[in-house]
């Protein structure tokens, strides 16, 4: 139900929309806090927990395992019930995973087992989280302002991810591991009820809502929702589209390049360039802090340039551009003697990656439209499918060819997936009916009227 105020039609749209794509970098951020405090607490927990390095990084992949499968099936459930309610369920759901972490006893003889069947679940629990954003932002940001709306989402990956290796390191240095998941788990039960009261699935449904700003949001054909039934596109139409194929395998190399932050830069700064601990902490959190500044801002140069140019510039062409110079920086980093300065190099890297996820995202909603979760969905599994590979293919690589050589293969595959941006149709839209592509003939300018 709108409010009344700001009837009149020259009155300008409100704000509320960015305060729901605010509301989701919150949880963005709070994802990736719970994600990434075992990852911290792993050097304390094995011990506790008589955990070997194999079966450390077992429970890792089964996060990943988790995470990446049930990817399009968490999307096609967010496109039929809605965001709202299924990002409330899982942020629930990986608080109570959370906790039962902290819960695993020391003394258990499978404490592996299930460890790594805790693990696994909540990953399961994650999955909903971005595809559900996408399907939230289809439906609440017109299309000429997706780019900056995903890049403030994802900002909350880099926020996250920065937030956690002082935050973690604080409690357990306070209390013990164990505090350290009882303090994210009640984080995440403190943003499922800031979700609750601010969120809603559609305009229509928010009572803060304007009918200038409904208006504004409805008027671009893309975007416009119905709180109704919705209309999903068959996965068969999904899965053999040629755009979201292509758009999954540069995804895919997105994810194998972002993950080497996620799983192998600490690593590389202390164990392969020699960094101590502290100052590994500090330089580590570099590449994070790159990523929450460059999303916003490739988001928000998207958007600039879809106005006036059109798609292929403002989406596929900032995103191919950002992932060239990903590569281009990550390669640069393996000639730099002086570790400091390659890490600044190598956070270069991230951040350039960085400028193109808004795209990814956003053009995802914009094929998909009603099954924007969906699209979502499969791209994102391509994209943890990266990650997964790139935690076990570095080591292998790093032990035949080098640590170089393994940063210099990333370089190469951020290089495809730049060039696959040059084969992605950004005006191509699902089949919901007759039409499975939008009127070719319209210039991109009037894809934003």
């Amino acid at each position: 139900m709108f409010s009344s105020k700001q009837t009149d039609s020259v009155a300008p749209p409100g704000k509320v929309r960015w305060i729901i794509v605010a509301a989701a970098f919150v949880i963005a951020a709070v994802a990736y806090l719970d994600r990434s405090n075992i990852s911290i607490a792993a050097p304390i927990l094995k011990k506790d927990l008589a955990l070997s390095d194999v079966q450390l990084g077992t429970i890792f992949s089964a996060f990943v395992i988790g995470y990446a499968v049930t990817q399009p099936f968490a999307g096609r459930i967010a496109d039929r019930f809605g965001p709202y309610k299924i990002i409330a369920i899982g942020i629930f759901w990986w608080s109570v995973l959370t906790a039962m972490t902290a819960m695993v006893p020391a003394t258990f003889a499978g404490a592996f087992g299930l460890l790594l069947t805790v693990r696994f679940i909540l990953g399961v629990g994650e999955s909903v989280i971005f595809p559900a954003s996408n399907r939230l932002v289809a439906s609440w940001v017109p299309a000429h302002e997706r780019g900056l709306a995903n890049g403030i989402i994802f900002a909350g990956v880099g926020a996250g991810a920065a937030i956690a290796p002082p935050l973690i390191t604080f409690i357990m240095i306070a209390h013990d591991w164990r505090w350290a998941f009882w303090i994210t788990a009640f984080i995440g039960i403190g943003a499922m009820a800031l979700w609750l009261f601010i969120v809603r699935d559609a305009p229509q449904q928010h009572r803060w809502v304007t009918e200038a700003e409904a208006r504004y949001i409805e008027a671009d054909a893309a975007s416009a929702s119905s709180p109704g039934p919705r209309t999903v596109a068959p996965w068969r139409s999904i899965v053999l589209n040629r755009s979201v194929a292509i758009l999954t395998l540069s995804y895919f190399c997105f994810g194998y390049v972002a993950y080497i932050f996620f799983s192998w830069f600490f690593t590389y700064l202390s164990a392969v360039r020699g960094l101590d601990l502290k100052s590994s902490g500090i330089y580590g959190m570099l590449p994070f802090i790159a990523m929450a500044i460059a999303s916003p801002l490739g988001g928000w140069i998207s958007d600039r340039l879809s106005v006036r140019f059109g798609d292929r510039i403002g989406r596929c062409g900032i995103a191919g551009v950002g992932m060239a110079f990903a590569g281009l920086f990550v390669g640069l980093a393996t000639e730099v003697q002086d570790v400091r300065l390659a890490s600044f190099v190598l956070a270069a890297g991230s951040g350039a990656l960085y400028l193109a996820q808004s795209a990814y995202w956003t053009l995802s909603a914009n094929i998909g439209r009603s099954s924007a979760g969906s699209v979502a969905g499969v791209m994102n599994m391509g994209g943890q499918i990266g990650g997964a590979v790139v935690g076990i293919l570095t080591p292998i690589l790093a032990a035949q060819l080098g640590w170089s050589g393994s940063f210099l293969f990333t370089a190469g595959v951020c290089i495809v997936g730049a060039i696959a941006w040059l084969f992605i149709d950004p005006y191509a839209v699902l089949p919901t009916g007759e039409a499975a592509r939008v009127d070719q003939s319209r210039t991109p300018a009037s894809a934003h009227n």
